[in-house]
């Protein structure tokens, strides 16, 4: 990504928390320095001013839940020569995808005092389900040293370095005994990618999957040890039901 013009970034929100974008923000002096090396073109987080597209790189917030949420992320896409989903929501559906295995309309119901006023899909999709993606960058919220590695090698025109290694190799690198062995704490940390430096595991809590799952996660096994906890079919179902419930191989149905 190299030219006289400084390159425009855009961050995007749909369905979400803001999380994300705070994570952005929290970067406080780094960002400075990204702002000095690219032009923020769009961040209503940040700032109201606003520049026309198109982007060279989009970070995009949250999941499709809404038919206007579809309608914009295509237009987004369009304007955008890379487009990067940021956290669980852009990435699996997020904690809204819950939805996905029970009746929306029962759900609204509930929640909302006036549920006809409410407008929504029956599920709730990740950015990649409606349009092509060029990276995604995972968790809940996602983790500022992968986010300022990703945009530093987009800078640089080389392929970001983010690790692909289960939440268990982190444990052993801090030396946290296993939760699930010492504590008989459920824990997703076998099935679950690397991120957050394995921050639950450390103060004595079982990995809730905030970074989704490692590549072909060994589900049977760590069913097997969860049912070896004394732990019902539903209460197995639960431990998976959370932030990434819809992600392939990773939900409560898997």
């Amino acid at each position: 990504m190299t030219g006289a013009a400084q390159p425009k970034l855009a961050v995007w929100k749909l369905a979400s928390c803001d999380g994300c974008q705070l994570t952005l923000l929290d970067c406080e002096d780094e960002l400075l320095a990204l702002a000095g090396a690219m032009e923020i073109a769009h961040f209503t987080e940040a700032s109201s001013a606003e520049i026309e597209g198109p982007y060279d790189v989009s970070l995009v917030e949250g999941s499709v839940t809404t038919e206007r949420d579809a309608r914009r992320i295509v237009e987004i896409r369009a304007a955008s020569r890379i487009l990067v989903c940021i956290g669980a929501c852009a990435t699996a559906g997020g904690i809204q995808a819950l939805r996905n295995f029970a009746d929306v309309t029962e759900f609204t119901s509930v929640v909302y005092a006036r549920p006809d006023y409410i407008t929504t899909l029956a599920t709730s999709t990740p950015v990649a389900d409606h349009v092509k993606v060029d990276f995604e960058l995972r968790g809940c919220p996602i983790d500022k040293r992968q986010l300022l590695e990703l945009l530093t090698a987009l800078l640089a025109g080389r392929k970001p370095q983010i690790p692909s290694h289960s939440v268990c190799y982190d444990c052993k690198l801090r030396g946290t005994s296993c939760v699930m062995v010492a504590r008989g704490l459920p824990c997703l940390g076998p099935v679950t990618q690397a991120g957050c430096g394995a921050i639950c595991p450390a103060f004595g809590r079982g990995c809730f999957g905030c970074f989704g799952p490692v590549a072909n996660p060994n589900l049977a096994v760590l069913t097997a040890q969860l049912r070896r906890l004394r732990m019902t079919e539903q209460e197995v179902s639960r431990v998976f039901a959370t932030f990434n419930a819809a992600a392939p191989d990773l939900g409560p149905e898997s």
